[in-house]
């Protein structure tokens, strides 16, 4: 079997969900989210693209619902014992196999969780899900549980997460000697997810973000390629990733001379960042870390250069996105604790001066002040 962690982590974690649901008074919960199911199981797929759900009972108990061609994955990557198969076919309605597996399950009537928001379940399979379930059992949105449970990091967990920055970090080293005048987006962009995939890591949960000149200012991936020209500005997001688990970084990298806006978007950042640092300590809130980011950028003249939000929890992550709940935004109430492994990221584009910097790496909470997972520091690059 293909598993990432020992059985005494898997049933930990199944111990600290069953006591969850419990507190919920859920007799069962059913889990379409790809990172829930490989957070508890090892269940490791892409095929939360099509109708999954991986029920589990208050005792325990977990049987999946998925298609043949996920029959041998579930086998393979995961500790899942029970797995049953909803066949394709013209007219398929596989929340009717879900529903009568709910039944043979003896469920009828009891209370049910579901994780409605996520990418694995998607809106059309949700009326149907709905459709079956409105008279069968009392059904309540259980989205959060698991994300919740996942947010604090084992030690386990942990030295995946560590890995998965040094790959971060060798993913910059592979990069820096490309960056240069006539250097070539696509051999840069080459040669970071190559530097990953050398170190025995991953394909990330979502596309490394890659832009020059004009398209410095975007916040995500798109097609197309440039070279770099003599004065150029190169923002680039990716992350290290292990076993699924992620630790992203961020910079924006120079060539030629530094102007005069560069240099000042480049320390408003680097104070914000470090402000955020402070700010993400046991005691604050998510909130509060947005609010040091923000405080910065008010006080250097940036707010309406600076994004609503200024990071998020990381881990294991599937497509199409790395971040995880919650994040840097203001008014979060979730509070700071030892154990999270969090992306902070001070995203400046001004579209008045053409200029770009962002500057941003992932954390390990403590007891104290968070630990930076990359051995880089935080000075501004210029090639």
């Amino acid at each position: 079997m293909a598993l990432h962690f020992d059985r005494a982590e898997f049933d930990a974690r199944r111990d600290r969900l069953v006591m969850e649901m419990a507190e919920r008074k859920l007799d069962a919960l059913l889990l379409f989210a790809q990172e829930s199911m490989y957070w508890l199981t090892g269940y490791d797929t892409f095929g939360f693209c099509f109708f999954q759900s991986l029920i589990v009972k208050a005792d325990g108990s977990m049987v999946l619902l998925t298609r043949s061609a996920d029959l041998r994955q579930a086998r393979h990557t995961s500790i899942i014992e029970n797995i049953v198969l909803w066949s394709d076919r013209h007219g398929a309605n596989p929340a009717v196999d879900l529903r009568n597996l709910l039944n043979d399950l003896d469920l009828l009537g009891a209370r049910i969780g579901v994780e409605y928001d996520t990418h694995g379940l998607t809106a059309r399979n949700g009326r149907l899900l709905d459709e079956q379930l409105q008279t069968f059992g009392k059904i309540e949105d259980a989205s959060n549980l698991v994300s919740g449970l996942r947010l604090l990091k084992s030690e386990a967990e942990i030295t995946k997460v560590k890995r998965a920055a040094k790959l971060a970090d060798e993913a910059l080293d592979a990069a820096l000697p490309l960056i240069k005048q006539g250097g070539d987006e696509a051999a840069i962009l080459a040669a970071m997810q190559g530097a990953v995939l050398a170190g025995g890591g991953d394909y990330p949960a979502n596309e490394f973000v890659i832009g020059s000149g004009d398209d410095a200012l975007l916040c995500r991936y798109k097609a197309g390629r440039r070279k770099l020209t003599k004065n150029d500005q190169l923002t680039l997001e990716w992350a290290g990733v292990y076993h699924r688990y992620h630790a992203a970084m961020m910079h924006t990298v120079l060539t030629g001379k530094v102007s005069k806006r560069h240099q000042e978007l480049f320390n408003a950042g680097r104070e914000a960042l470090l402000a955020c640092e402070k700010a993400m300590a046991p005691g604050n809130t998510f909130g509060d870390v947005f609010d040091a980011h923000a405080r910065v950028m008010e006080a250097t003249g940036l707010t309406k250069h600076r994004l609503n939000a200024c990071g998020y929890s990381l881990g294991a992550r599937f497509s199409p996105s790395w971040m995880d709940p919650p994040m840097f935004y203001a008014g979060n109430p979730e509070p700071i604790a030892p154990g999270m492994t969090l992306f902070a990221h001070m995203i400046i584009m001004d579209s008045e001066t053409n200029s770009a910097m962002c500057l941003g790496r992932t954390y390990l909470t403590t007891e104290t002040e968070p630990d930076p997972l990359s051995r880089h520091g935080l000075e501004l690059i210029v090639k």
